[in-house]
C-alpha cells in the first residue's frame, strides 16, 4: 500500500522544518538544497561586483585629472586593477562552487575598502582639502554593496557591509577633521557654508552614518524573514517532491493544491479505466528468493511497467506485492481513458516480452506477467481514518478488473477485457493492432453473470 498523507501532514512536515530552521539543524538535503540557491546568488554577485570595478575603472580614466595629480604616484589605478582582479577571481570561484565564510567575508571587506579609498583619493586628484571627499556622491555605492549581500539571503553578510561602510566612513570623517587644521577648513554648523566651502558639518555626516546603519538592519531584518520563507518555499518544494514519489503525480497536485483540508469520505463520480498487471505465479516463486534480490527484481519490474503506464497517460493507485493497479481518467479526467488503456496494454506486453528476453539470455527464470482492463463509471476520492488517508478508486470497474487478471490463467493468455470496454474504446479512436478474439459468455469467478471476454494479448 502507499505511505499516504494529507495537506494537514504537509504542514506539520513544513511546521517540522521551520522549527529545525530555528535550532539551525536543518535536514541535509533541505541545506544542499538552499545552499545551491545561495550559490546561485554568489554567482550574480560576482558579476555585479566586476560591473561596478569595471564602471569605476571607465569613470575614473575618464574623469579629468590636475597637473599636480598626475605628476605624482596614483593609487588608485593599481586599487582598480588589484580589484577586477579580485572580482574576477571571485567569479571564476563562484561558477566552481566555492563560496567559503572566510571568503565571502574578505570580498565584503574588500568592496568597502576599495570604494573608501576611492573616495579619498578624490582631495588629491582635484587638489582639495581632506575634507572635499565628504561631498562625494560616491558614498551612494556603498548601499549598492550592501543591497548586492541580501542576494545571498544571508543577514550576516548584510550586517558586515553596513557594518564595514559605517566604520570606514567614521575613519574617513576623522581623517578630514584631523587635517582641517588650515582656516576655512574647520567644523561649521551653518549648512550654507557647509555647502559652499570645505566646512564640515558634523551632523551631515553622522545622518550618512545612521542612515547607513538604518538601512543594514532592515534590510538584515527583511532578509531574516526572507529566509524563513525561502526554507519554507524549499521544504514545500521537497515535500510535493517526496509526495510525487509515493503518489501519482496527478494526485501529489491534489493534495498540495487542495482549496480545503482533505477529509476521508470526499469522492467524486468519475468515467474511468482500471488496469491490473500481475506476475504469474510470483508468490512461491518469492518465497525461496535472498530478500536483496527479491526487492531488486520487483523494482525492476515496477520500473519498466510503471514508465510504459505513465507515458500513456495513467495513473499509479498502489503497487499490491507483485501486481500494480493504475487508472486512466480518474486523478485526472480525459475523454480516452479506455482507449488509453487498451493502447497501454500492448505497450506493456512488448515491455513484459523485452523483459522476459532478457531473463532468459542472462540464464535467469523467466517471468510471465498478465493484464486486464476493464472501464465504467467509479467513484475517486479518499478513504482512510482521518489521520491516514489514501486517494483510491471503487466501482464495479476496480473489482471487473481484479477478477479479468485472475481468469487470464484459466483462458491461457496474457491480457483479457470486456466487450463492453472494447466497444467504449474504439468509440473513443482505439484501433486493435490485430484482429481480436472474443470469447463470448464465459463464466468469470467472483463475477455473477458470464461476460463477453476479449483477448488483447494471446
Amino acid at each position: 500500500m502507499w505511505p499516504t498523507m494529507t495537506k494537514a501532514g504537509l504542514g506539520r512536515l513544513r511546521q517540522r522544518h521551520i522549527a529545525r530552521l530555528r535550532r539551525e539543524d536543518l535536514p541535509p538535503r533541505i541545506a544542499a538544497a538552499i545552499r545551491g540557491h545561495q550559490l546561485q546568488s554568489e554567482i550574480l554577485i560576482a558579476w555585479a561586483q566586476l560591473l561596478v570595478g569595471a564602471t569605476w575603472a571607465g569613470l575614473y580614466a575618464l574623469a579629468p585629472k590636475t597637473a599636480g595629480a598626475a605628476s605624482m604616484l596614483e593609487p588608485v589605478p593599481f586599487a582598480l586593477g588589484c580589484y577586477l582582479a579580485f572580482s574576477v577571481l571571485r567569479l571564476l570561484l563562484a561558477y566552481r562552487g566555492y563560496a567559503a565564510t572566510w571568503f565571502l567575508a574578505l570580498s565584503v571587506l574588500v568592496d568597502m575598502a576599495l570604494l573608501m579609498g576611492l573616495i579619498w583619493s578624490f582631495h588629491i586628484q582635484y587638489e582639495q582639502p581632506a575634507a572635499f571627499y565628504l561631498k562625494a556622491p560616491t558614498l551612494l555605492y556603498v548601499f549598492i554593496f550592501i543591497a548586492l549581500r541580501a542576494l545571498r539571503f544571508s543577514a550576516g553578510f548584510v550586517l558586515l557591509a553596513g557594518g564595514a561602510a559605517a566604520v570606514g566612513w567614521l575613519l574617513m570623517l576623522y581623517y578630514a577633521l584631523y587635517t582641517s587644521a588650515e582656516p576655512n577648513m574647520g567644523v561649521t554648523r551653518d549648512y550654507i557654508s557647509y555647502m559652499t566651502s570645505n566646512m564640515i558639518l558634523i551632523g551631515a555626516e553622522f545622518d550618512k552614518i545612521i542612515t547607513i546603519l538604518l538601512s543594514t538592519a532592515i534590510l538584515a531584518i527583511a532578509l531574516w524573514r526572507a529566509r524563513r520563507l525561502l526554507v519554507q518555499s524549499v521544504v514545500e518544494g521537497q515535500a510535493h517532491h517526496d509526495l510525487e514519489r509515493f503518489f501519482a503525480p496527478e494526485i501529489a497536485d491534489q493534495i498540495v493544491h487542495a482549496e480545503q483540508r482533505i477529509e476521508a469520505g470526499q469522492g467524486q463520480v468519475r468515467r474511468a479505466a482500471v488496469l491490473f498487471c500481475d506476475i504469474r505465479g510470483f508468490t512461491p516463486l518469492a518465497m525461496g528468493m535472498d530478500p536483496g534480490y527479491l526487492m531488486a527484481l520487483l523494482a525492476d519490474y515496477q520500473g519498466r511497467m510503471v514508465g510504459v503506464i505513465q507515458d500513456h497517460g495513467g495513473s499509479i493507485d498502489k503497487f499490491l506485492g507483485d501486481g500494480i493497479m493504475a487508472t486512466f481518467g480518474a486523478a485526472l479526467p480525459t475523454e480516452t481513458y479506455a482507449a488509453d488503456a487498451l493502447r497501454c496494454i500492448a505497450a506493456l506486453g512488448a515491455a513484459a516480452d523485452q523483459w522476459r528476453a532478457e531473463r532468459q539470455r542472462d540464464g535467469d527464470v523467466p517471468l510471465d506477467i498478465g493484464f486486464s482492463v476493464a472501464a465504467g463509471p467509479l467513484v475517486f476520492g479518499a478513504v482512510g481514518d482521518g489521520q491516514r488517508l489514501e486517494f483510491t478508486v471503487i466501482g464495479e470497474p476496480v473489482n471487473l478488473a481484479a477478477k479479468l487478471e485472475k481468469a487470464n490463467k484459466t483462458q491461457v493468455v496474457t491480457a483479457l477485457t470486456a466487450v463492453e470496454t472494447l466497444n467504449l474504446a474504439q468509440a473513443q479512436g482505439y484501433v486493435p493492432q490485430a484482429e481480436l478474439e472474443i470469447r463470448p459468455a464465459h463464466p468469470v469467478d467472483g463475477v455473477g453473470e458470464p461476460v463477453d471476454l476479449v483477448v488483447l494479448l494471446p
